[in-house]
């Protein structure tokens, strides 16, 4: 985590210091903008200890403190993102939490985020949305009726790797779904044992894709 002054050419600065220190960068955002200064988020794979790198960050001009904080990956770990109607959504994420729950305590990070959506385009603009989310790894779909440009967004997060769970519901979303789940608790629970590296279940193991 790296504080700075807030003006052009800071992002240039940091990663010429990260690029000479032969630093792959995972992940980068922009924490806080203030007017005045602002704080920088890097996730990093360092061939060497980060004792050099940070000593070569703080003595950058534009830099006022250099933390090295643990990883997101580390803390929250695989999400899962459920969205639809807010009724459905809820009970989605009752599943998935007591079952992240679950494997959590056995040494799991798996963390769950909701977003209750109504109308075609604005859960469409979310399903693609969701390939520019970090450590994304299922999106559940939640609600009574999905279809049109929801479909399209569907596939093609899925053509980009994204598993896509969808509640057996009105519309064309479930065919262009990985798994079509019935009941929305069963939905929750399906979708971490899906992505958990602790759960023996996987997907590709079905025989049906319709439960």
């Amino acid at each position: 985590m790296i504080q700075t002054v807030n003006g052009p050419g800071v992002l240039h600065q940091l990663t010429g210091v990260i690029a000479r220190h032969a630093g792959d960068i995972r992940s980068v955002s922009i924490v806080e903008d203030q007017p005045v200064t602002t704080r920088i988020y890097f996730e990093l794979d360092l061939p060497a200890l980060p004792d050099a790198l940070i000593e070569d960050l703080s003595a950058l001009e534009v830099v006022q403190a250099v933390t090295q904080v643990q990883s997101l990956q580390k803390i929250y770990g695989k999400r899962i993102i459920i969205m639809g109607g807010g009724a459905q959504v809820g009970q989605v994420a009752l599943g998935a939490i007591a079952e992240a729950d679950r494997h959590n305590i056995r040494g799991e990070h798996i963390s769950v985020d909701t977003i209750p959506l109504v109308g075609e385009q604005a859960l469409a603009a979310a399903v693609r949305a969701v390939l520019r989310l970090p450590r994304v790894r299922a999106l559940v779909l939640a609600g009574s009726l999905m279809g049109g440009d929801i479909e399209t967004a569907v596939r093609e997060v899925r053509r980009e790797g994204l598993l896509v769970i969808s509640l057996n519901m009105a519309g064309s979303v479930p065919d262009a779904s990985d798994l079509v789940i019935t009941d929305p608790v069963q939905a929750g629970v399906m979708a971490v044992m899906a992505v958990a590296d602790t759960a023996k279940f996987t997907i590709d193991r079905l025989h049906r894709r319709v439960f």
